[in-house]
């Protein structure tokens, strides 16, 4: 019962019509390879960054939590885009719907008890890993949409 609703926060943040009123889906629909790109300033992260970041913390801990003692890299995932067209924009966010894929046939798999599992790398409960990616894609969203509104 509470991994079924741990999956309907996770399906409603990626595309649904979650409490916050934005959606990861919905609000890169409209960003193009060329806003994805952009830097407010030097040294600042762009959306493309930010969705790449998202992307490989998913699997991070999708990997995890399938058993896997994985390190955070020490860029944390926050890399330059090398090829900024618009087709490698549109594998982004394949790559992200695919990241979504997976995690919803983890879900599919996952029964509640295996939530009090522990990640043997810090002893953290697999609950507490699965709300802090939801929590981590809230927050980065909520970044986008900031970014996605401003002329720059």
């Amino acid at each position: 019962m509470e991994t079924q609703r741990l999956k309907q926060e996770f399906s409603q943040l990626y595309d649904g019509d979650p409490w916050i009123d934005e959606n990861l889906k919905q609000t890169l629909k409209g960003i193009s390879a060329e806003k994805a790109r952009k830097k407010i300033a030097e040294g600042r992260n762009s959306i493309w960054q930010i969705v790449v970041h998202i992307i490989e913390w998913r699997r991070m801990i999708l990997k995890r939590l399938n058993g896997n003692i994985i390190s955070v890299p020490e860029d944390n995932f926050i890399r330059e885009t090398l090829d900024t067209s618009e087709e490698a924009w549109k594998k982004t966010l394949q790559e992200l719907e695919q990241s979504q894929q997976e995690w919803l046939e983890f879900f599919d798999n996952l029964k509640d008890e295996d939530l009090e599992k522990t990640y043997p790398g810090n002893d953290q409960r697999y609950y507490y890993l699965i709300q802090g990616i939801i929590q981590h894609d809230a927050y980065h969203l909520g970044q986008i949409v900031l970014l996605s509104k401003l002329e720059y």
